[in-house]
């Protein structure tokens, strides 16, 4: 019996740790990538999203990859604030799925803004870093 449970272990305990592993890095590279877009640091986003990303907006307006960096280029819109909040992360293979509340304030277009969406990421594992692939972003009134 005890020769079972050591079996087990060397088995189960690895897989457990690999996959609370890459929950801490897709949580760290959604964190990573807040930052880029508070800095409006394009060539950080380049690296952080896939070159097919798409983000269905808050107006129901789907953006890419090319979008975002644009913004970043041109500053507008300029964030003071750019955090995400109450993360969830679930991994599936070379796949997760991170929901959470985005908090943003800042100016865009002369105009300030301070506001909240619910979102969900996906992300993909890729060459053994986490990149985000497509995301959706829900405006929460107050």
């Amino acid at each position: 019996m005890k020769n079972i449970f050591l079996v087990l272990s060397l088995l189960i305990f690895p897989l457990i740790s690999l996959w609370a592993g890459d929950e801490d890095d897709v949580l760290r590279a959604e964190r990573e990538l807040a930052l880029c877009y508070q800095n409006s640091d394009a060539a950080c986003i380049e690296q952080g999203v896939t070159e097919d990303y798409t983000l269905t907006n808050s107006k129901g307006k789907i953006t890419t990859r090319a979008d975002d960096l644009a913004e970043a280029t041109k500053h507008d819109p300029k964030y003071e604030i750019f955090e995400n909040l109450d993360m969830k992360v679930r991994v599936h293979g070379g796949a997760a799925v991170v929901t959470g509340i985005t908090r943003t304030k800042g100016i865009s277009g002369g105009q300030p803004f301070d506001v909240e969406f619910r979102f969900t990421d996906t992300f993909l594992k890729d060459h053994g870093r986490w990149r985000l692939w497509a995301g959706q972003a829900i405006r929460i009134t107050p």
